[in-house]
């Protein structure tokens, strides 16, 4: 009996590692663990990714800068700290010219018009050259960022005047010099605690981020322009990919593209809804009267017309581009109604 114990242990030493537990994937983003985001945007994904595998392939989800600082998303996923990354393109200046087109002001109302538009030209291939070291699973862009305040009302342009204020990007950083601001470099988790040391005066951002992290508690004053909208792309770890069973390759597959790119821009558009309804009951949202909007827009016409220049003296087909964003925002409108 002894000797038949020992034959059998054998035996299982030897025997080939079935595929029995699922393979996991780490997922990584730096909004905070209890922001919508995470449950119905990066959640909703890992589970659907589970279920489409038939339990193949299981992803654990890292909030909060858990597995990496904001700006250093893109390439964690592209080295492997983490195997999926969602981050900001223009978190890393200069990386994704093209990609951050999107960001220009006034080409769309809504995040799902602007997410639909931004996947059509990923999809057209015009922007494989800028994300040509990982495997990208989706991009999309949020609604019309908007001006916060915490001391100033802004409703004219003199009222910006040497104000210090939170820019997400390069791109958005020229729109606020236009406009007489200084923009201070900032991603999105460090605004509230240089909001409240007074580093900065004010920020730019969604309405659904001023609660998602906590801004409104210091903000007296939301001037409702709808300055930009960033560009965001949920990317994955080449190797890692490619190294996925058939099955779970399919699964990450399924649930690439367009379908999480309208999930992501509705989620984004109901949120700012959801938001703005609260920041009317605790602070003063703001309009820029009628008299004033034309040189609002000849600012934002202008940081546009700069970075379409700035694009093209690189030899970049900026305007192009630029062209094929408004064809295809216009394309979504008339699909999506």
């Amino acid at each position: 009996m002894r000797l038949f114990t020992l034959a059998a242990i054998a035996g299982c030493a030897l025997a080939p590692v079935t595929a029995s537990a699922a393979e996991n994937l780490s997922y990584a983003h730096f909004m905070p663990a209890t922001s919508w985001q995470q449950d119905e945007m990066f959640q909703a994904w890992a589970d659907a990714v589970a279920e489409e595998s038939g339990g193949e392939l299981g992803v654990t989800v890292y909030p909060a800068q858990t597995l990496g600082k904001a700006p250093a998303g893109y390439d964690n996923a592209r080295m492997g700290v983490a195997d999926i990354a969602w981050t900001v393109q223009g978190y890393t200046a200069g990386r994704f010219p093209l990609s951050q087109i999107i960001e220009l002001p006034g080409l769309f109302d809504t995040a799902e018009v602007g997410s639909c538009a931004f996947q059509k030209l990923y999809d057209s291939g015009a922007l494989d050259a800028e994300y040509e070291d990982t495997h990208v699973l989706f991009v999309h862009t949020h609604g019309p960022g908007q001006l916060h305040t915490r001391d100033t009302p802004v409703t004219k342009i003199a009222d910006l005047q040497g104000l210090k204020l939170r820019r997400p990007t390069a791109v958005i950083g020229t729109l606020l010099s236009e406009l007489g601001a200084e923009p201070v470099g900032l991603p999105a988790p460090q605004i509230y605690e240089s909001l409240q040391r007074g580093v900065i005066d004010g920020y730019m951002i969604t309405w659904e981020s001023t609660t998602s992290f906590r801004l409104a508690e210091l903000s007296k004053y939301h001037t409702d322009f709808g300055f930009y909208a960033l560009a965001f792309v949920t990317t994955m770890n080449k190797d890692k990919y490619e190294s996925l069973s058939p099955a779970a390759k399919a699964a990450v597959d399924a649930n690439s593209g367009m379908k999480w790119s309208l999930v992501a821009g509705r989620g984004y558009d109901k949120a700012d809804a959801e938001a703005l309804a609260e920041i009317e009951e605790s602070s003063e949202v703001l309009k820029i009267s009628d008299e004033e909007l034309p040189e609002w827009q000849a600012a934002a016409d202008r940081a546009t017309e700069i970075y379409l220049e700035e694009l093209e003296s690189k030899g970049l087909p900026g305007r192009e581009t630029y062209e094929k964003v408004k064809e295809y925002v216009a394309s979504c409108e008339a699909e999506l109604g």
